[in-house]
């Protein structure tokens, strides 16, 4: 999928938006669009790496994959430095990992709470794709000089 949320001018387009949004819902209802599982760091330096998580969700999303990135979305109202609060966002997401058809790891470090979800997903037989930092940056160049290709040759 390669419908832009924004135009040349990099402003919001919100046409684009709400065909990519219409298409997102569609192929969800169809059980068409496949998800997996983000696991990538999440303690520590929160900021930069709930960043981080966003890139690697826009990442899965954009190779056609329903991003599933329960760090993004639990810390919204679980508190992840109590411990209590911290285990049960993690319980919830291994349920969510059981839904995914792949895990994809995401970095160089493995934290305690990525090294859960890794052996979790082996337990249910969830295949598992390892991307450093240079291996998303070089399909991003990838399908971004195909796309170039693509649109000076209309194909």
């Amino acid at each position: 999928m390669s419908v832009e949320r924004y135009n040349a001018e990099h402003y919001s387009d919100r046409t684009a938006k709400a065909a990519l949004d219409a298409v997102i819902r569609e192929e969800k209802a169809r059980g068409n669009l496949p998800w997996v599982y983000i696991c990538s760091p999440y303690t520590g330096d929160t900021e930069r790496n709930t960043e981080r998580a966003q890139g690697h969700a826009r990442f899965a999303f954009s190779q056609g994959y329903y991003p599933c990135a329960p760090h993004l979305y639990f810390p919204q109202f679980l508190d992840d430095n109590d411990p209590v609060q911290r285990n049960l966002g993690l319980s919830y997401a291994l349920e969510w990992l059981a839904k995914c058809e792949e895990i994809w790891v995401f970095g160089d470090k493995i934290s305690e709470g990525m090294k859960g979800e890794i052996a979790e997903a082996q337990r249910l037989g969830i295949p598992a794709k390892y991307y450093g930092k240079r291996d998303v940056m070089n399909k991003i160049e990838r399908r971004n000089e195909h796309e170039h290709v693509c649109a000076e040759t209309g194909g």
